[in-house]
């Protein structure tokens, strides 16, 4: 296998020849892909491709299949340092636990987290991630330097709250500057995209929201926020508007085909008509529902209307076949269930959600999610000689039911290999590993956190009849 990877690794052009592609159709045998240059140049039959191109560096695939990266449509890769922290916790954790966690990482510490995050993020199958901002200070650097060190395309939200919510909250003329910078700065990058975000509505007055979208949309980015995600912020805006968020954005002019809502899990019948009737795009974060939400979105009421919806793991776990998973298990038991829906999808739509859907609400749909001539080659190959796989009748709902993070053999991006059985290529993990080890536990005492809910042993010991006796 080690010749197998230096043979994928090595410059130049290189055909690929699977078992299997994963095309917009479906899985298709005997194809094969030319990348150059970082794009896939051309798409056909193996033997035309062979025929055509018998001095291409050729990787011979048979019981493997090449299928899109998988897109994280909202994550946050400056809170991996403190994943575990909000295992069962109450809602609107970000409060509590987030905004001072990133609030007091210095530089190095946000470089580690989102490391580390894009580490995690690619041996998921992660390919693309988009960051829903950091609310650190000043070290977007950092973030955007650890991305682009492990070769993750990622879509980088710069935060401009005016009303607070970050650790920094400059005047407005500041904000508008610094977004114009941020816009600018990587718009011909080849693997970082810049986003704008308003962390929530309520860190937004209502001229910075309006500009701050409408600054995104005409720099063709996308514009980031949470929307309709706890009981408690849908309540406080009608307190503040007489509106739920999600109207209240409407009311103001921000919403749009440019415009990326995490969450929308709090969503009624006339508010799915507005994200259907503006464009608006929704991350749909089963996971995170499960884990630490108060509902989950309608996804399948979404695509049925039309609403424009990918999958993303709101910082998680960083698997995109799990969160497949959970995605078709969550519509399932919300509403397939009693509906008798045994389809829920079909599976085709969890993968499609995943893929080419979830490129398409990060504003990439020109650049990735598919594997078609012209598009970035990111790609995944997946090893097909496993017990999950055989016998197989239904590759594409197998890959959302039977799919484990295991079974990824290589993970390219801009057409070059990053990770090869679950490792990288050009930069020790294992040393990354071994600093994080060594500095978490001081900087997450640093921060000024508060947790409500114990540790899983300190639970069993509360909850354990000996201690209620």
């Amino acid at each position: 296998m080690n010749e197998l990877r230096d043979l994928l690794a090595r410059s130049g052009d290189l055909l690929v020849c699977p078992g299997q592609m994963l095309l917009e159709e479906g899985p298709a045998p005997g194809m094969a892909a030319l990348i150059r240059d970082g794009r896939f140049a051309e798409i056909g039959t193996a033997g035309e491709l062979i025929a055509r191109h018998p001095e291409a560096r050729r990787a011979d695939l048979p019981g493997h299949l090449m299928m899109p990266g998988f897109i994280d449509s909202h994550t946050h890769l400056t809170q991996s340092l403190g994943k575990s922290l909000v295992f069962g916790e109450p809602s609107e954790i970000f409060r509590r636990i987030w905004v001072p966690l990133e609030g007091s990482l210095d530089q190095r510490m946000v470089y580690l987290s989102s490391k580390l995050a894009a580490l995690e993020c690619l041996r998921g199958g992660f390919t693309t991630a988009v960051d829903a901002g950091t609310r650190s200070a000043g070290h977007l650097d950092a973030l955007t330097q650890a991305a682009r060190e492990t070769g993750m395309r990622s879509v980088i939200g710069l935060i401009c709250n005016d009303l607070g919510g970050a650790a920094e909250v400059p005047p407005p003329d500041r904000i508008i500057a610094r977004a114009q910078e941020h816009l600018a700065r990587f718009n011909a990058d080849p693997l970082i995209h810049p986003s704008l975000a308003i962390s929530i509505p309520e860190a937004g007055s209502d001229e910075m929201l309006a500009r701050i979208s409408r600054m995104a949309g005409e720099a063709g980015a996308i514009f980031q926020t949470h929307v309709n995600e706890h009981l408690v912020a849908v309540e406080r805006s009608l307190v503040a508007h007489g509106r739920r968020p999600l109207e209240h954005l409407a009311d103001i002019g921000a919403l749009g085909p440019h415009v990326l809502i995490a969450h929308a899990t709090l969503v009624t019948p006339s508010e799915l008509n507005i994200l259907r009737d503006t464009g608006t795009a929704v991350a749909y974060n089963p996971v995170a529902s499960v884990w630490k939400g108060n509902a989950i979105a309608p996804a399948l009421q979404m695509a049925a209307l039309g609403v424009r919806f990918g999958l993303g793991t709101d910082g998680t776990r960083a698997d995109g076949f799990r969160l497949m998973d959970a995605a078709e298990t969550l519509q399932r038991a919300g509403c397939g269930l009693a509906s008798g829906d045994s389809s829920c999808g079909g599976g085709w739509l969890w993968l499609a959600a995943a893929t080419g859907m979830a490129a398409d609400v990060s504003g990439l749909g020109a650049v990735t999610g598919c594997i078609a001539p012209g598009l970035a080659a990111d790609f995944l190959l997946i090893d097909l000689d496993r017990p999950e796989f055989t016998p197989s009748h239904d590759l594409t709902w197998e890959l959302v039911r039977y799919g484990n993070r295991d079974q990824i053999d290589a993970v390219f991006t801009a057409g070059q290999l990053r990770l090869w059985q679950g490792w990288p290529i050009g930069w020790d993990a294992r040393a990354l590993l071994a600093e994080i080890r060594e500095t978490t536990a001081e900087a997450i005492a640093r921060a000024p956190i508060t947790r409500i809910h114990p540790t899983a042993e300190r639970h069993r010991a509360l909850t354990s009849p000996k201690a209620a006796s």
